[in-house]
């Protein structure tokens, strides 16, 4: 099989974890840069990077990639990519664009030409002077760094964090692929409790059930890539197949998800429900200050409230005194908090054990961890 150069996109930081998820599908040579993970495959890796692709935001398909100092240079580069291997003669092929640090800075003119150059070149292959752009979408991209120019077709449509189940949310609602990277950055094993005591709409621990049951987080959506006739369906049938197989929906899971906030508590269910795996974790109010266990170890992963208006810091900081304080009681836990709050150490009373810098949207976070000892493999 033919085979193609696929790209999944990354926010920032979380590279290395999206790199992983490849390299576990059967994708081993992997090329790491800011925001993207590159890996080569064949059709059928479309459709499994989609469906399985945890941590990533989307996966493009590189048509080309090449040095364009010029407008006359990005034109003539462009047409003679093989667009037509890929975009059928009445596909819509909209075109977008960015440009950090190169020559050709004017990202509407850059769009606007490599839109030029793909209908000259599909005019050649079909021979035909007039596109209805009345078909499956295609959606180009032309990012120029540093005066090289990537050329690549959205395969995902909405983005990867999307899942589906989703309905209600909260005002600002963690992504489920950040959600999903935290808990792998947490080397979390499926065998040890799960505790997220900031739950909001649940995101953390219905991605931990998916995880814990290796449930391919893009099972229940579509992508834009299953209609183009490129594409053969067969491979989509075959993907979605694997991700059946796959999955263990019975397996027993010890994951709780806790939250002040009673109505948030009730959308959480809610999505879990939506998800499917109401039956693997449980939802209750309760506030931080009265969190406790019985168990021996676990593992707890939060995104507490910030403190981003400055009303709310005084609060926030004493949220934090209160983490450190019930946290530090459950011993032999580990623990991973992700807030842009840059004094969170000061106030929850202990350095972490690491620190990473992750962007939670647009917004600059740290993800503090915290390691307890090694929990034993026969017991939780």
């Amino acid at each position: 099989m033919q085979e193609i150069e696929l790209i999944a996109t990354s926010t920032f930081g979380l590279e290395s974890v999206v790199a992983q998820e490849v390299k576990q599908l059967g994708y081993p040579n992997t090329t790491v840069e800011n925001g993207k993970v590159m890996f080569k495959g064949d059709k059928l890796a479309i459709c499994r990077a989609n469906l399985w692709l945890r941590s990533a935001d989307r996966v493009r398909l590189k048509i080309g990639e090449f040095k364009a100092v010029t407008f006359d240079e990005l034109f003539e580069k462009t047409k003679a990519l093989p667009w037509a291997d890929w975009i059928p003669e009445n596909a819509e092929f909209p075109v977008e664009g960015k440009s950090v640090k190169s020559t050709l800075f004017s990202v509407s003119d850059c769009q606007a030409i490599v839109k030029k150059a793909v209908v000259e070149s599909l005019k050649q292959t079909y021979k035909k002077s007039w596109f209805d752009e009345n078909g499956p979408l295609f959606k180009i991209e032309v990012a120029l760094l540093k005066d090289v120019a990537t050329l690549t077709i959205d395969t995902t449509g909405p983005g990867l964090h999307k899942r589906g189940y989703r309905r209600l949310i909260s005002g600002a609602p963690l992504k489920e692929t950040m959600a999903a990277a935290m808990i792998q950055l947490a080397r979390w094993r499926p065998d040890i409790p799960l505790h997220d005591p900031f739950c909001g709409s649940g995101t953390i621990p219905i991605e931990a059930v998916l995880i814990g049951r290796n449930i391919a987080p893009g099972m229940n959506r579509e992508f834009v890539a299953e209609v183009w006739p490129t594409i053969p369906k067969k491979l989509w049938q075959e993907a979605r197949r694997e991700t059946h197989d796959l999955a263990d929906y019975g397996r027993p899971l010890d994951i709780i998800g806790t939250d002040i906030d009673g109505d948030m508590i009730a959308i959480a269910r809610e999505n879990a429900e939506e998800a499917m795996v109401e039956d693997a974790v449980s939802f209750k109010r309760l506030p931080v200050a009265a969190l406790k266990s019985d168990k021996s170890y676990g593992t707890l992963v939060c995104n507490p409230p910030y403190g981003e208006r400055l009303l709310e810091r005084k609060e926030v900081e004493k949220l934090y005194q209160t983490m450190g304080e019930v946290f530090t009681n459950l011993d032999k836990w580990s623990y991973y908090i992700l807030t842009s709050y840059e004094q969170f150490e000061q106030f929850f009373g202990k350095k972490a054990d690491k620190n990473r810098k992750l962007y939670n949207g647009n917004i600059k976070s740290y993800f503090y961890q915290y390691y307890g000892p090694r929990p034993p493999k026969d017991r939780s």
